[in-house]
């Protein structure tokens, strides 16, 4: 499960505005309204905000994924964004948030891809070296290839 594979420089801002996590769930969701695989964005943010009301997805390591498993998107569909000034995520470790991947998976996929997608990019983002290299990243696409490099080795 490549990451790269599903991340696009239209999809990606490394200038995120808004200042609370609904706001910024909001304009990660606005980065993928013309994607051909979300069908349904607002019911697509209506799902990803109640999964984010059950538990908090900051994970710590100034991460946050917000996620939902969800009819209205028919493939997996990921939009990045990143604030230097961190957002209150509620995150695990009290910290704020830094570098958000919003992530949508259709529920005709089996249960084991849509964790193996969240595992694979936990397992990635645990490394202090990749997440810096996120956060130093000049432009989408050095995201990406970021993602890519990581992903090869």
């Amino acid at each position: 499960m490549e990451i790269s594979n599903y991340l696009k420089p239209e999809q990606i801002k490394l200038d995120l505005k808004g200042k609370t996590k609904r706001d910024v769930i909001i304009e990660l969701s606005e980065l993928l309204k013309s994607h051909p695989d979300v069908k349904d964005l607002k019911t697509f943010m209506d799902e990803t905000f109640k999964r984010e009301h059950f538990n908090t997805t900051g994970i710590g390591h100034e991460i946050g994924i917000p996620h939902a498993r969800t009819d209205a998107v028919s493939d997996i569909v990921i939009a990045v964004g990143r604030n230097p000034d961190g957002i209150d995520f509620e995150s695990l470790d009290g910290k704020p948030v830094k570098l958000v991947f919003l992530i949508g998976t259709p529920k005709s996929k089996h249960l084991s891809t849509y964790l193996s997608v969240l595992a694979h990019l936990t397992r990635l983002l645990d490394r202090e070296s990749f997440r810096n290299q996120l956060l130093e990243a000049k432009s989408p696409q050095e995201i990406i290839d970021a993602f890519r490099k990581a992903e090869e080795a």
